[in-house]
C-alpha cells in the first residue's frame, strides 16, 4: 500500500521487539506507516472494521477493536492486549484517542496502559511526522476534525510526494498508569520535537472536538485509537 500510494518513510532509533508501542496520531496513514516498519497489532475503534478496504486490512491484521459503549468491552480489550503481549509482535496504541493536525498533542489517556503494566512488558514511545519536498504543511496530510475520509484520501493520492518520518525511543517499565501516561507523553513530545514537528502542548478544545476518546472518566474510552483514529 505504501508503495502504491508513493509514500516514502525514514526511521530513526532502535526498532522495538515486543510490548506496547505508543505514538502521536495524525492520520489513517499512520497505520500504513507503522505496519510497514514493524510487525504490530493495532488497537482501534470498532467502526474501522466496516471501512471499505481499510476495514478488511484491519481485520486481516488482527486489530483489537474497542466499542463505543458497554463497560465490559474495556475489560475484553485489556484481556486481548494481555494475550498479544505473549507474542513477538508489538501492540500499537495511539493514547491521544484521536488524530490531530500536528500542531499539538492531546493528553494521553491512561486506561489502556494498564494491561502493559500488569503484564510487566516494556512501553516504547515513538513519534511520527509527515514532510513534503515542496514545503506543503504537515496538516495537509493529517486527517482530523470533521474531514471526510474519501475526499482526503483522494487529495493525498493526487497531491505532493511526501515522506513519513518515524523516531523510536527507549522502552520503559511502569508501575502506575497515570504516571505512565504522563511520562510517555513527555517522551513522545520530545521525539516529535527531534523530528522537527510542532508540539505546542495539550489542547482541551481539540480533545473535545475530535473523534476519539472522551474524558478520562469515561470507562469506555470512546473511539479509542484509530483514525480519525485509524489504527
Amino acid at each position: 500500500m505504501m508503495a502504491a500510494m508513493g509514500i516514502r518513510y525514514k526511521v530513526s532509533g532502535k526498532f522495538p521487539q515486543s510490548g506496547l508501542l505508543i505514538s502521536n496520531h495524525l492520520s489513517y496513514l499512520d497505520v500504513l506507516v507503522y505496519g510497514s516498519i514493524v510487525p504490530c497489532f493495532f488497537v482501534s475503534k470498532s467502526e474501522v472494521s466496516r471501512w471499505p478496504f481499510f476495514g478488511w486490512m484491519s481485520r486481516a491484521g488482527g486489530t483489537i477493536y474497542v466499542e463505543r459503549s458497554g463497560r465490559a468491552n474495556v475489560e475484553t480489550v485489556s484481556q486481548q492486549m494481555a494475550e498479544r503481549f505473549h507474542l513477538p509482535v508489538m501492540v500499537l496504541l495511539f493514547p491521544e484517542g484521536t488524530s490531530t493536525d500536528g500542531s499539538q498533542m492531546l493528553q494521553f489517556r491512561s486506561r489502556l496502559f494498564t494491561p502493559a503494566i500488569a503484564a510487566g512488558v516494556p512501553v516504547t514511545p515513538a513519534a511520527i511526522r509527515y514532510a513534503a519536498e515542496d514545503g506543503t504543511p504537515e496538516r495537509e496530510f493529517c486527517w482530523f476534525g470533521d474531514a471526510k475520509f474519501l475526499p482526503h484520501l483522494l487529495k493525498t493520492l493526487g497531491g505532493s510526494s511526501f515522506t513519513a518520518e518515524v523516531r523510536f525511543g527507549e522502552p520503559n517499565g511502569y508501575t502506575e498508569r497515570r504516571s505512565a501516561a504522563a511520562s510517555a507523553y513527555a517522551e513522545v513530545a520530545a521525539l516529535r520535537h527531534a523530528l522537527g514537528g510542532v508540539t505546542s502542548g495539550i489542547s482541551k478544545d481539540a480533545a473535545v472536538s475530535g473523534r476519539g476518546i472522551g474524558d478520562e472518566s469515561d470507562p469506555m474510552l470512546t473511539n479509542l485509537g484509530t483514525g480519525n483514529n485509524c489504527n
